[in-house]
């Protein structure tokens, strides 16, 4: 996805900042260990992202960067750690796409990710795929598009929860090609695998580090990348938009965030220590292992990002009526 770059973020008053600003001009940034705050259990694509960079990140800025797993509610609890955080840099938050777009349209939460929180930078792109059971006989994105349309109502998805990447993807589906199917949601993204290896449904946008090892032993049919762009890890799978559901697009990505209120200058450090830790050829390494690429943007690209898929997911969570009590 093309990200635009908006203007610079007019600095935060003074009044906004008491004693803040001051305090990181007389003794530095960062004086002490940080923590990068994860909303899942260690082992997951978001966990792995986080212990990538954080080493690099902590060597860059001079202090440790140490990875705390805060799991439950969707990553919301994370969410709210973080938000209530003193303002002052060390508390950072690795936040899904969702967990900044979707969870605040679809429950109500005790903090507000645009309201409580600032852009530092994107980490990573998620490389998911469209995959198949191998005892389908769909071949393509056409043929599913076709057996769908054949039959109304009748093909189900795996996704990994409500309101989460894989359903709002098979929504976009859905609205995109014309045809109509059902969500199955599970607890969790080795579920989804576990039902689509024993032909329990029949299609899951699921990540690349969920389903490659099972796509490259036979077991799990990719029929496409559902993003615009082809993934360097995968070159040779077509993209949804490129297989006949144009515009088609559902981009997934893990950012770094920090409590509102922290000081510019704290944000700009955090910013270049990103940079130099997504760069670095053993951080990239891991990342790609995992179907993970790293990507670092500016504090504004991140807010334009935020924006433009909140204006692209609004109007399809309303019409579909998802809520989450």
């Amino acid at each position: 996805m093309t990200i635009p770059t908006v203007g610079r973020r007019a600095l935060l008053g003074a009044a906004a900042l008491p004693l803040a600003a001051p305090a990181l001009a007389q003794e530095g940034f960062p004086n002490r260990p940080l923590r990068l705050i994860v909303g899942f259990t260690p082992g997951g694509a978001t966990d792995i992202s986080a212990r990538a960079i954080a080493p690099k990140m902590g060597e860059a800025l001079g202090q440790p960067v140490i990875v705390e797993n805060r799991p439950g509610a969707g990553s919301n609890i994370a969410t709210e750690v973080v938000a209530r955080s003193p303002a002052d840099g060390h508390t950072l938050l690795l936040a899904t796409l969702g967990a900044l777009v979707v969870s605040p349209m679809v429950i109500r939460l005790p903090v507000d990710p645009a309201r409580d929180l600032v852009p530092v930078s994107v980490a990573v792109d998620l490389f998911n795929i469209l995959v198949v059971p191998v005892d389908r006989p769909w071949r393509s994105v056409a043929d599913l598009v076709a057996a769908a349309k054949a039959a109304p109502g009748t093909l189900s998805y795996g996704t990994s929860g409500i309101a989460g990447g894989p359903h709002l993807a098979g929504l976009l589906f859905d609205r995109i090609a014309g045809t109509e199917t059902t969500a199955v949601h599970y607890r969790g993204g080795g579920l989804v695998v576990n039902d689509l290896l024993a032909g329990r449904v029949d299609f899951s946008f699921a990540t690349a580090a969920s389903v490659l090892e099972q796509v490259r032993a036979g077991k799990l049919r990719a029929l496409a990348i559902p993003h615009l762009e082809r993934s360097r890890l995968m070159a040779e799978i077509p993209t949804v938009a490129e297989s006949g559901v144009p515009g088609f697009d559902v981009p997934s990505w893990y950012a770094v965030m920090a409590p509102r209120g922290t000081p510019e200058p704290a944000i700009a450090r955090l910013n270049a220590a990103m940079r130099v830790a997504l760069a670095d050829a053993e951080t990239t390494e891991v990342l790609n292992r995992n179907g993970l690429e790293p990507r670092w943007t500016t504090p504004e690209q991140l807010t334009a990002a935020i924006a433009e898929e909140r204006t692209k997911w609004t109007p399809i969570i309303r019409e579909s009526g998802i809520r989450i009590e």
